[in-house]
Order: structure tokens, then C-alpha cells, then sequence
């Protein structure tokens, strides 16, 4: 796929298939090692100079995200505003419109492959791994909300019963998610399996 926005996968996005299938996974920029299993790096607060290097960088990305899904809007002949934002130590950009679905897809299959090579140009243009997130039509924010409410339930449930509560096997994004919400009612979970099958086991606190 060259850097061009968008080419080669307008046709896909018409047809809503998985846009992972138009890239070679030799191309496709590493994915998150389980964002559940990763422990971020607090830089200095003292340090704002290299706060203020990293936000930069982190607009950067999300600029150059921003262009390259315009381009697949464009090709695809769909309507879309894109917002761009900074969150934590990821660019967020967000495409809001009446006519996505064919970018979310099925359980947003299609929205996952379209932030893998969203992130392979962000990588393209910049030489560094970006672990940008791309949400379409609100999907991820309203996941968000919906996966925490089931963790905190889960959390509940185990807490009331003391036996350990396997889920159904979840992306990385949504595994961090209910791991979050668990640590926050204070019991501890881990994730097993291997992808695609990973899935998270909550365990009731001692």
C-alpha cells in the first residue's frame, strides 16, 4: 500500500469487509502488547519541556491521522467531521457523522482494522510506533461507558459470590477497560488465552 490515503481500500469500505484483509501482515504496524499487560512510563512532571515535546508529537500524529482518514472519506464518498484531541499519551481522532456504519462494522471489526492502518501511515510518516485511537460515530466512546458499567457489575458479582468470573474474549482496548473498572472496585484481574481468543478472569479480593 503506498502512502496515499485511503489507496487501494475505498473498494472495501464500500463493500464493508474487513479492512485488514487489503494489507499484508508483514506491513501492519505491531499492535498494542495488550494494553491490559502494559505499564505506562510517568515522565517528571518537573519536566515540562519534554511535556510540552511530547504533546507536539502526539498533535503530529494526530494530524497526520486526521488527513489520512479525510482521504478514505473522500474515496469512499462518505460524509464525516473529524476532531482531533489528546488523551493521556494517545491521539484521539474521532470521525462524527449519520453514515459510518460501513466503518464501524460487525462488533467494530472494521474499525479496528481501519485504526491499524490508520496508525501503519501514522507510522509511515513519522518512523515511530503510534498508539493513536481512531473512533468512528461515537462506537468507542459509548463501548467505553457500556464495558465499564459491565466490569464494575462483573466486580459486584464476584465480590457477592467469591468465585472467579471469566469473560468472553474481548480486544485489548476493551480488556483495559474492564480491568480498569475491576482495579476501581478493588478486586484484581488478569488476561489469558492468546489473541483472538484473550479474555479477561476477575478474582474476588485476598
Amino acid at each position: 500500500m503506498g502512502d496515499g490515503p485511503g489507496e487501494g481500500v475505498g473498494t472495501v469500505v464500500g463493500q464493508e469487509q474487513e479492512l485488514s484483509s487489503v494489507v499484508d501482515s508483514d506491513d501492519l504496524v505491531e499492535a498494542d502488547d495488550d494494553l491490559d499487560d502494559v505499564i505506562d512510563d510517568e515522565e517528571d512532571d518537573d519536566e515540562e519541556g519534554d511535556d510540552e515535546e511530547d504533546l507536539s508529537t502526539l498533535e503530529e500524529e494526530g494530524e497526520i491521522a486526521a488527513d489520512y482518514i479525510e482521504g478514505l472519506l473522500d474515496i469512499a464518498d462518505l460524509d464525516g467531521d473529524i476532531d482531533m484531541d489528546v488523551e493521556g499519551d494517545r491521539a484521539i481522532v474521532s470521525v462524527v457523522g449519520a453514515t459510518l456504519d460501513e466503518l464501524v462494522g460487525d462488533d467494530g471489526e472494521v474499525l479496528e482494522a481501519l485504526q491499524e492502518l490508520t496508525r501503519l501511515a501514522v507510522h509511515r510518516k513519522t518512523g515511530s510506533r503510534a498508539r493513536l485511537m481512531l473512533d468512528v460515530g461515537g462506537f468507542r466512546a459509548k463501548r467505553r461507558a457500556d464495558l465499564a458499567e459491565l466490569g464494575s457489575s462483573i466486580a459486584a458479582e464476584v465480590s457477592r459470590t467469591g468465585e472467579p468470573k471469566k469473560l468472553r474474549a474481548m480486544s485489548p482496548f476493551e480488556r483495559k477497560i474492564i480491568h480498569d473498572a475491576v482495579a476501581l472496585a478493588g478486586l484484581r484481574s488478569e488476561s489469558e488465552g492468546e489473541e483472538p481468543n484473550r479474555r479477561v478472569v476477575v478474582f474476588p479480593a485476598g
